[in-house]
This record gives structure tokens, sequence and C-alpha cells, in this order.
């Protein structure tokens, strides 16, 4: 086991998980598309996202101290948990590079960290596409890491698209009064992943190593149509509307992951 790094009081670094999902539907007509919105606002209400953060408080090995959340009108919800880290470190190496726990296995004054969700569920007006989106932040100071809550996080989601920041910032004192800038070794957001969720996405990295930076993008591999239109069937729609329906879901998943407008 790597010896403990030996501070000179609190590790005061702060490690920074933002996680953003994407969920990409057809809906044919106006009444369809109003139906994914209620659908998707109900599926991930306040009460859902409270279960969800509980469980991630939990995997990083925090007590909460906070919770505030509310839904919104017409659609909508946020949820943030002011946390602090255990008095005693949770068992096992919290830093290293491996995937947390799958969900099948498992805002007052701030302490020192928080968990935050934000969701956006939208509609084009006249293309037939929905998105729903899910921005997530998880904070922490001291021991706990948030890198293991990554893969629950994936996969409490239908997520079609990934965008996942980390970033380690400050810095802390050893006892020799040597500033340490990080206190575990990384090269990737994706050695935090399981094999098969590497598997099911094409990833992209852009890591600024120097500053601690870490930048992962990610897009199903696999496309279903049956998975994207909703109220639908896909074997129910001829094969000139399945082709431009699918040319528009590629389409606006490709501008999503790309960030920018496509011709």
């Amino acid at each position: 086991m790597e010896p403990k790094l030996e501070l000179h009081g609190f590790n005061n670094l702060t490690k920074s998980l933002s996680f953003n999902i994407y969920d990409i539907c057809y809906a044919r007509t106006e009444e369809q598309r109003k139906a994914y919105i209620e659908y998707i606002d109900e599926m991930y209400n306040a009460e859902r996202l409270t279960q969800i953060l509980t469980d991630v408080v939990k995997i990083i090995g925090a007590n909460i101290l906070n919770i505030a959340h509310q839904d919104y009108d017409p659609h909508g919800a946020s949820v943030t948990m002011l946390i602090a880290e255990h008095e005693e470190a949770p068992e096992g190496n919290i830093s290293e590079a491996s995937p947390g726990p799958l969900p099948e296995t498992l805002v007052g004054h701030l302490d020192k960290s928080h968990v935050t969700v934000h969701t956006y569920p939208e509609s084009h007006p006249y293309e037939g596409i929905s998105t729903f989106r899910a921005d997530i932040d998880v904070s922490t100071c001291g021991l706990i890491s948030p890198l293991k809550a990554l893969n629950y996080l994936i996969h409490s989601f239908d997520s079609d698209i990934v965008t996942v920041d980390y970033r380690v910032r400050g810095f802390t004192r050893d006892v020799n009064g040597k500033k340490h800038y990080s206190d575990h070794e990384m090269s990737s957001i994706q050695d935090y992943l399981t094999e098969d969720t590497r598997a099911a996405y094409q990833m992209m990295d852009v890591n600024v190593y120097q500053d601690n930076l870490f930048h992962t993008k990610m897009i199903l591999r696999e496309f279903n149509l049956d998975n994207y239109v909703f109220g639908v069937n896909a074997a129910d729609l001829d094969k000139e509307e399945a082709d431009d329906i699918h040319q528009r879901l590629q389409k606006e998943m490709l501008e999503i992951f790309y960030s920018r407008n496509l011709p």
C-alpha cells in the first residue's frame, strides 16, 4: 500500500466533479412532446434526485448536513446538499483509479463540501427533438473524493451524451511545509469507469495535467431508433420517415457532443 502523505493540519484541497448528461428523444406531435416533457419531469423530480444524491454521498463517504430541494413550474427540479467528511476516512483507497459502485450495488451554510443537481427538459419548436439535461456538481474537501460517484451517476440516468470535468484546486502542506497540489495520481477520468461503460461510449479526453484539470466527453456508440422515439414504435414508421428521424437525432447528438451547430 502506498504510504500516506503526512500533512500539516487539514487537507484543504478542493476536488470538483462537474457532470452533465443529455437524453435525446424524438416526439412527432405537440401532444407527444408535452407527454415526453411530463414523463421526464416526473421521472427525475426533486424526490428522485434527492435519493440519487443521497446515494452519491454514501458512495464518497460523507455526511449530509442539509438538503434543499425544489420542483419547478412548468418543469425542472433542483437539489442541493451540504456535506462534510466523516470523522473517520472510509475504508479502502478512495483515490485509487478504479470504478465506483453501480446503482444495483448500492443549501444553508457551507461546511466543507456540497452536491447539487439541476434538470433542464426542453424541446425544439420545429424539428420534433426533445432534450433532457441534468447538471450535477460534486465538490469535496479533505480525504473524500467525488470520482467514485461517477460510475453510479452515469448508470442512474438515461445518458446518451455525457460531459465530465474534474479539477483539483488549491494546495495543502505536508509537515515539512512543502505544498502539494494534488493528493492522488491521475491520468484520465476514464480510469474511474467500468469496462462495459467504456465499451458502450465513444470517448474523447482533453486534459491539462500541470493544472490538475481533466475533461472527458462521451457519446453512445450504438444507435437503436426504438430507444429514441416517444409515443410510437420505430417499426410503425415507414423507411423514409425513419431515416429522416434518424438523421435528425444523430445531428442533434453530434452538435451537443462537439458543442457547435452543424450544417
